[in-house]
């Protein structure tokens, strides 16, 4: 049972200010409540960390105080409960009575244990999380085995190797105000609280104002950001506005005064991983206080903004190439403008901007009013990542909402990294990632990443990996094994593009792009598009997350056999590869293959094999390849109506399929006439181009009408193997 007594017997409440306190009659059930860490400058400097259970504060006294490195593990003296009152002391208790000297509040906030706290006290192991305003993410205290004769319950504070860890970092050092009063413990030492002085103010999730320090403007709360939900298609309609979509850290600017700070989406303070331009362009603009929400990006030499470009940056802390774009307005001079629609929000947003010069470090992120498909269109030619579409009229809301919609030209998310395999080269230190994601608590396995990796990110990575490493698998189902494979414990988070998903939920062709820092292992899911009536794209009932498709813009529930087989064996083109081709381009060439007479060509086992011409139905046929008599011989002709069946012709062994002019309704009226135009081995390129275009300008001397309209489409999949094919409808 918790009890003050040692706390009341210790004490003379005449003589000193620090609360009496009781035990509630009735404690809290829950686990878990506030904490707070106390920096007390009493005969020994140290720092009293206390955590909330069952109606008092459960107290150690850490002689070094906390640190944020995983490393190091910090002396914890366990005392005697203190009430809950003692959370908010401070103030300077008087020489000669227990624990004489000044205390300050230097971190509060609240903490999530894992499992029960009780069982945890007894078994001597208490693992947690903090949500404080300097302490963040996991923690663990461990009980120390008492030496002979030892009367002291001796523990130690150990930060976990996650997101908030910082290696190398002095937090104490860098931050040793007060959270309550901006006060250092030399000021409160000095009296200078009881003098009236306005100290600095930490953001509190907590009600009561706190006063700010003279010549500073009072810190503002951190805002949980607005996230956007994944669909396949960007949406449509005048009410939409749409961004392009960064591939950098999204950040939360927060302006006080002269004080700036970035936050990440998780209020992580990282205001000096960017400090620098950045910082001195917010700190520039005319206002007393705002909150802008915002992407940090490093760009490329082509002008996109490339991730692992800015995870090199950060490395090598450099930070002259770092661009701040910002998007939206949620706090300008003491009004809170988030019930405001984004249109406004915005405008607020480019007159705080103003004039910026035109290499600055801080930039507006201009929006597009044209249709969400057209530019997805041009975003995906550009080589950028995708678009951001938002409800023009919307207010800002926390969280994931369905008035931020994100559609992306490849497939891309985080994924937990769970194992490696080491690499066999010289010099390189990583062969494979095993990643995965998390689903109803377990961790699925979702593939290994082989590529991405350059030399010094690949240094650092293997250290961090090494540093995890763990005897079993984290993974909840067997995995593919491999030489040297190695199970590290499942707390790093990487950023991974790929081409597509299997039907086996198995990533193809990834690339890693760098750490997610910003983003704890146990928030990663698998990112499943939406369908336009806004339901998932999985599976009816059974597994809830498996996706219907094998590749990205394309769904499908055709299971390939043999996926792997190569249909093009000199340019390691298989099954799954030529699925994946159609799955991409699907959006374009939909409109002229479906509900259209097909003729075949079928090779089974390559092009190198046997092959069969085919235009009309066989035994064992997928149903998803539709049939319809033909009112001439009376045999049946194949076509299709969706994705499912192009993705039943690959199954099939189908390498080409070529189309009629005419659709099944109107079989005697074609609607299209198509130029396929291929060159000689190493003719020049630009004269097929020439050669497309006389063909469509002389489309008004032929029977086409002349409202016909011709579009051309260059391929080029090897420099020696173009052709261009032009469509006149």
């Amino acid at each position: 049972m918790a009890g003050l007594e040692q706390y009341h017997a210790k004490r003379d409440f005449r003589k000193t200010a620090e609360p009496a306190g009781k035990v509630p009659r009735h404690k809290k059930s829950e686990a878990g409540g506030i904490y707070v860490i106390q920096k007390h400058a009493a005969t020994r400097l140290h720092y009293d960390f206390r955590l909330e259970h069952d109606g008092v504060l459960w107290s150690w006294a850490v002689t070094r105080g906390p640190s944020l490195d995983p490393h190091e593990k910090r002396l914890a003296v366990h005392v005697e409960d203190h009430p809950i009152d003692y959370a908010s002391f401070e103030g300077t208790i008087p020489k000669g009575e227990y624990g004489g000297g000044s205390v300050i509040v230097w971190d509060d906030g609240k903490w999530i244990p894992e499992g029960d706290p009780a069982e945890g006290m007894k078994k001597g192991h208490i693992n947690f999380e903090l949500e404080g305003h300097k302490l963040h993410g996991r923690w663990h205290l461990v009980r120390l085995k008492p030496r002979p004769g030892e009367k002291r319950d001796n523990w130690l504070l150990i930060k976990s190797d996650d997101a908030a860890a910082r290696p190398g970092e002095d937090i104490l050092k860098d931050e040793p105000q007060s959270v309550r009063s901006g006060l250092t413990i030399e000021e409160v030492g000095e009296g200078k609280a009881a003098k009236g002085e306005k100290p600095n103010v930490w953001h509190s999730n907590k009600p009561a104002a706190r006063k700010a320090k003279a010549g500073h403007a009072k810190r503002l709360e951190f805002i949980e950001p607005q996230l956007a939900t994944l669909e396949r298609n960007a949406p449509s309609g005048d009410d939409w506005l749409h961004e392009v979509k960064f591939d950098g850290y999204r950040m939360q600017a927060q302006i006080a005064g002269s004080d700036v700070r970035l936050l990440t989406r998780a209020g992580l303070d990282w205001t000096g991983k960017f400090d620098g331009p950045v910082t001195a362009a917010l700190a520039g603009l005319k206002c007393r206080d705002a909150i802008i929400d915002g992407e940090v990006v490093v760009l490329a030499d082509s002008g996109v903004s490339s991730f692992p470009l800015l995870q090199a940056d950060l490395s090598a802390r450099r930070t002259d190439r770092i661009i701040y774009y910002v998007f939206d307005l949620m706090w300008l001079d003491g009004k809170d403008l988030r019930r405001e629609p984004l249109v406004e929000r915005k405008q607020a947003l480019a007159e705080l901007l103003g004039d910026q010069p035109e290499n600055s470090a801080l930039r507006f992120s201009d929006h597009f009013s044209e249709p969400g498909k057209v530019i997805l269109q041009h975003v995906c030619r550009m080589g950028l990542e995708g678009v951001v579409s938002k409800r023009a009229d919307a207010p800002y809301r926390s969280g994931r909402g369905l008035t931020w919609i994100k559609s992306k030209c490849t497939l891309r998310q985080e994924f937990v990294i769970g194992g490696y395999l080491p690499s066999d080269k010289t010099g390189r230190g990583l062969r494979s990632l095993l990643v995965g994601y998390y689903e109803g608590g377990k961790l699925n396995y979702a593939g290994r990443v082989g590529t991405g990796f350059s030399g010094k990110v690949m240094a650092g990575l293997k250290k961090k990996l090494d540093g995890l490493e763990a005897k079993q698998s984290p993974f909840s189902a067997a995995v593919p094994k491999g030489k040297g494979l190695t199970w590290v414990k499942p707390e790093l988070v990487g950023e991974v593009e790929f081409r597509s998903w299997t039907s086996d939920r198995i990533i193809r062709h990834a690339s890693f792009q760098g750490l997610r820092e910003d983003k704890p292992a146990e928030e990663v899911v698998q990112e499943r598009p939406k369908q336009t009536d806004g339901r998932s794209e999985a599976k009816s009932g059974g597994d809830k997350a498996a996706p219907k498709a094998s590749a990205g813009t394309a769904m499908t529930s055709i299971k390939l056999s043999h996926p792997d087989k190569l249909l093009w064996p000199d340019e390691k083109v298989s099954k799954q590869d030529l699925l994946d081709h159609y799955a991409l381009v699907w959006p374009r060439i939909e409109q002229f293959v479906v509900n259209r007479p097909l003729s075949l060509v079928r090779a089974p086992d390559g092009i190198h094999g046997q092959r069969f011409f085919q235009k009309h139905a066989s035994p064992g046929m997928s149903d998803k390849i539709a049939r319809m008599k033909d009112p001439t011989d009376g045999e049946e002709i194949l076509f299709i109506k969706d994705f499912d069946g192009l993705a039943a012709l690959v199954q099939y062994g189908v390498v080409e399929v070529h189309i009629w002019g005419s659709t099944i309704d109107e079989l005697e009226k074609p609607d299209q006439i198509i130029f396929d135009l291929d060159p000689d081995e190493g003719g020049d390129v630009s004269r097929v181009r020439e050669a497309a275009l006389a063909a469509c300008a002389r489309r008004r001397s032929t029977s086409i009408s002349s409202s016909t309209s011709c579009r051309c489409r260059t391929w080029s999949r090897r420099p020696a193997a173009r052709a261009i094919t032009c469509w006149c409808r």
